[in-house]
């Protein structure tokens, strides 16, 4: 994304972001983050950032991000705003291609008052999206007019239902409408629709399936569930995959968070492409991670929290041609 165009972006979340150079000195800063500080946009820009971020021990971590150029999570920082207020928050600390580092804060008290847990800085990509999956719909209903054949006309219709699955996630994002939307949801289903818009693309990967098809269906929002499943799906495939396994399985005493589900079903999305790179694991499910040059490293931080909002767990295994994503999902109603 080019810097006039990213920069565009991140003035429309309501997260904050900011740059800042080789000298830890602030480059640029979103009005989020002004706002949240108490300070000018102007003004800030040229500021150490030493005046927001006093702790040494956090401050070094910060240097370290910098100069070993890797992924860093502050969680429960300290943050000096302007006003002498003192604020709590968790920051993602991300080299950019400057020579320099991108943060993105988020307070605790303001996520703690949020009602839906998924973070403003996918509202702020939800924003983006509404746009193009509008001319995307278009295109499709045109085609679905003027080509003959039902396979071609199934394709649309394809294009259609999903530029529709999302704009309606887009939506619920930006009203804030975000808490999950329990019903029944058949997890086959959802595999199978998988399996229908991967065959869809150019060059599928090849598909197997294992289920257990005694497994009943789980409480869930379907729409959420079935992008977790298209985005390790898309993951894997640009890692190289060109055989998928979708396997589901019940599974008891599972350890989600501080609970132990009794009951889970559990579904493997297993690839044999490229792996993990090894500097990436223990931060994979991190915000703004990527193992891709091109990748935004927000596919599998949505995904986790999407499963974590529905009580289960989204864990990673992997290795050189195969890598085993396990979702796990409470049978029981209400989360135990």
């Amino acid at each position: 994304m080019r810097n006039e165009a990213w920069q565009t972006w991140a003035e429309q979340l309501t997260t904050g972001i900011t740059k800042v150079d080789a000298d830890l000195r602030v480059r640029w800063l979103n009005g989020a983050l002004a706002e949240l500080l108490g300070s000018g946009m102007r003004s800030a820009v040229g500021q150490p950032l030493a005046l927001w971020l006093r702790a040494p021990d956090e401050l070094a971590q910060a240097r370290r991000a910098l100069d070993e150029s890797r992924f860093v999570q502050l969680r429960e920082a300290t943050l000096s705003a302007f006003d002498e207020r003192t604020l709590q928050a968790d920051i993602a600390l991300q080299p950019d291609d400057d020579g320099g580092l991108l943060l993105e804060v988020h307070p605790l008290a303001e996520r703690s008052r949020t009602a839906s847990p998924l973070s403003a800085t996918l509202r702020g990509f939800a924003h983006e999206v509404k746009n193009p999956l509008a001319g995307l719909r278009g295109a499709a209903q045109l085609l679905q007019r003027r080509v003959d054949g039902a396979e071609l006309q199934a394709l649309a219709g394809l294009i259609i239902d999903e530029a529709d699955r999302l704009a309606a996630l887009a939506n619920r994002l930006l009203h804030h409408d975000g808490a999950v939307r329990l019903g029944a949801v058949g997890i086959h289903q959802l595999l199978d629709r998988l399996s229908d818009l991967l065959q869809a693309e150019p060059s599928p990967p090849r598909l197997r399936h294992d289920y257990d098809p005694s497994l009943p269906d789980v409480h869930g929002d379907a729409d959420r569930l079935q992008q977790v499943f298209l985005n390790l799906a898309r993951n894997a495939v640009e890692a190289g995959a060109r055989t998928l396994i979708l396997r589901t399985r019940a599974e008891h005493g599972v350890r989600a968070g501080a609970r132990v589900l009794r009951s889970a079903l559990r579904v493997d999305v297993i690839d044999d492409g490229r792996g993990v790179p090894a500097e990436l694991r223990d931060t994979l499910f991190e915000p703004l991670v990527s193992g891709r040059a091109d990748g935004t490293g927000l596919g599998l931080a949505l995904s986790r929290e999407i499963v974590r909002e529905h009580g289960g767990e989204l864990r990673c295994t992997s290795r050189p041609g195969e890598t085993v994503f396990s979702l796990y999902l409470p049978l029981e109603r209400g989360h135990e």
